[in-house]
């Protein structure tokens, strides 16, 4: 008798999309592994896609290889594209929040009286990308993974910095133009540290957060994955 398992499976931005689901519960044969669960989910939604390499596992909020064998009750998330020693460094401040973003806030929270210098990067939604007319954005994220993630990536700015401390927050929902869709503040003993340190911070948000902008253009919508404008279903 083939004994089977019960996955957890959660989609998110593009992937949700093309399924026409965010969450559904999947059972395997044992010893399946990360790659299994996501052939399982296809034939249910012939839509997704077939190119592994277009889509980003994590299993149980850490992301992970496809080769990984996954437990009953695991939750396994398939993630697309995005638009981990001791440490001395302070994440003081992690947020993912539909509400307006205010940089002093973040300021306050990385300040101390060892910091020399305080830099924060704040993004802000423009009118146009790609040649197109932007009229507003929408922001998705993993929640719960994207906050671990920014915890993660200031212990990395904690190895490259010792005396740092960090701040990040991410907005999700609607954005209109002009309005701050993330904010990473860093302190430091000296500028050149707090500069560095910053810069480093939000190109590893960039790159390891799950959060995805859909852009609302004059021509239709678009998921952002990577350097890449996909239209929306």
């Amino acid at each position: 008798m083939t004994v089977a398992t019960a996955v957890h499976v959660r989609l998110f931005a593009r992937l949700r999309e093309l399924a026409g689901s965010d969450a559904e519960t999947i059972e395997v044969p044992a010893q399946s592994t990360v790659e299994d669960v996501y052939r399982a989910l296809r034939t249910r939604h012939p839509a997704l896609s077939e190119d592994l390499g277009s889509v980003r596992p994590a299993v149980n909020q850490e992301f992970a290889d496809w080769d990984v064998i996954v437990g009953g009750g695991d939750e396994v998330a398939f993630i697309p594209p995005v638009s981990g020693g001791a440490t001395n460094a302070v994440g003081v401040l992690f947020e993912v929040t539909t509400e307006p973003l205010d940089p002093r806030r973040l300021e306050k929270a990385v300040a101390h009286s060892r910091a020399g210098a305080i830099c924060t990067f704040t993004g802000i939604v423009r009118d146009s990308s790609r040649g197109r007319t932007v009229t507003h954005l929408e922001y998705e994220a993993f929640a719960e993974m994207a906050t671990n993630q920014m915890r993660k990536i200031a212990d990395e700015i904690g190895q490259k910095w010792p005396e740092a401390r960090v701040a990040m927050i991410h907005r999700t929902g609607r954005l209109e133009i002009g309005e701050a869709s993330v904010v990473v503040s860093v302190s430091a003993p000296h500028r050149a540290e707090a500069i560095e340190a910053c810069r480093w911070g939000i190109d590893r948000l960039k790159e390891t957060v799950p959060v995805w902008k859909k852009e609302h253009a004059s021509d239709g919508t678009y998921w952002i994955e990577g350097d890449q404008a996909v239209q929306s279903q």
